[in-house]
């Protein structure tokens, strides 16, 4: 007789948001997490007083499955400012939404960024995301990103000083080969909602979910090696039973575990994190590369955003690096090229870590996101979610999570 009605393997952001919709069935659930906390690959290290999480990242308040989900006022979220800096011609310029800041108006309006008609052409772009539902940008005819800005007009200038360096932020990789879908959705969720740290760092947000969970549903520090129907081996070797058992993984390790293959191809990216006695920049906002030179694609100060990020005194720095290579890049090359941006005062920052993350997200090229929603049923009894199988975002991987225990509540008859 199984020992439980569903074994989810992995607590990362899917496998948790399937844990919440199957515990409200009053089903009995057991959570296998490998590591010594939930998450998966939305982390937060404590290091010397600063919040460093695994790869800048931030949260999007307007996801919808999050809204669903989450407890913001718990997450305590702080904002960032809309739109962007970015640095072109030796120094930097206003590029910002002016539906959401009304006061940037003129200073985007004269930015080189973007031309004039480029600047309606966005406007016209917001317009299209942002009317009707979000299912209605998954029916449109699947192309790349590159793709579709050429063919909304949009001219060079504007594709490489902003679409690239910001869409390429976000996506990992900066051809902008991924899914048009992919990039309509997350314009859109920009353009409706804030990007947002919770004040104790991007972990604060799994960790919520895992609190949630009855005590002893939840067990770390237990990897696994192998699924099968109604099986779960751990890697000491003992069998757990379930009735059903969902996969809640990233892709290579899902194939892994069932014993199955197919493309799962990831964009790597590497975070750098330095300290230094004062902020480069006073505003909470990002700062992008809009010459496509040297190594570094945007930069942030978290402690700028939230506070907590930093110790009193103290300013975290994060830096985004997309490599061209398996070599990581030098420290002391990245500082070269923030010294052009901010002078001298770098020459006092210090180096805090690296992240170097090959699996950082799902790679969505065109045309992977057909369809966008894909079923969470893998074989008999056993499932998977992620956001792989869904957008690659924290609403992706929490809509996964959903789908999959629907699958799972249906099959057990519930």
């Amino acid at each position: 007789m199984a020992e439980w009605d569903v074994i989810i393997v992995g607590a990362g952001i899917a496998g948790l948001s399937c844990a919440e919709e199957l515990r409200s069935q009053g089903l009995e659930l057991l959570v296998l997490e490998s590591s010594n906390s939930p998450g998966g690959r939305i982390a937060t290290d404590e290091y010397e007083g600063f919040l460093l999480d695994r790869g800048f990242q931030v949260f999007l308040t307007a996801y919808p499955e999050a809204k669903r989900l989450l407890n913001y006022a718990e997450l305590k979220l702080k904002r960032f400012a809309p739109g962007a800096l970015i640095w072109h011609d030796r120094k930097f310029h206003r590029f910002s939404d002016p539906w959401r800041k009304p006061g940037d108006l003129l200073a985007t309006a004269l930015s080189p960024v973007a031309s004039t008609l480029d600047k309606v052409r966005i406007a016209r772009f917001r317009r299209d995301t942002t009317t009707g539902d979000v299912a209605r940008l998954y029916e449109r005819p699947e192309m790349t990103t590159i793709e579709m800005l050429q063919q909304r007009g949009f001219s060079p200038v504007v594709i490489e000083r902003f679409f690239r360096p910001f869409l390429g932020g976000i996506f990992l990789e900066q051809e902008l080969n991924t899914s048009r879908r992919l990039c309509e959705f997350v314009f859109r969720m920009f353009s409706t909602g804030d990007a947002a740290l919770p004040a104790d760092g991007m972990q604060a947000i799994p960790m919520q979910l895992a609190s949630r969970q009855p005590a002893g549903v939840l067990r770390l520090n237990s990897p696994v090696n192998e699924v099968r129907e109604g099986v779960v081996q751990l890697s000491s070797g003992q069998q757990l039973t379930a009735k059903q058992i969902v996969v809640a993984t990233d892709k290579p390790t899902a194939e892994r575990l069932t014993g199955t293959s197919s493309n799962s191809e990831a964009n790597r990216v590497v975070c750098m994190y330095f300290a230094a006695d004062k902020p480069p920049i006073e505003e909470p906002i990002l700062m992008l590369n809009g010459e496509g030179q040297g190594v570094v694609n945007n930069v942030c100060v978290p402690s700028q955003v939230a506070s907590n990020y930093a110790p009193a005194g103290q300013s975290l720095i994060s830096v985004t690096v997309l490599p061209e290579s398996e070599q990581e890049p030098r420290v002391d090359v990245v500082l070269s090229q923030l010294r052009e941006w901010f002078g001298s005062p770098v020459n006092s920052w210090r180096h805090l870590k690296t992240y170097s993350i090959r699996y950082a997200l799902p790679r969505q090229f065109s045309p992977a996101l057909e369809p966008v929603e894909k079923s969470p049923r893998l074989t008999t009894g056993i499932y998977c979610c992620g956001d792989y199988c869904d957008t690659a975002s924290i609403n992706g991987a929490m809509a996964a999570g959903r789908r999959a225990a629907a699958a799972v509540i249906e099959d057990l008859g519930q």
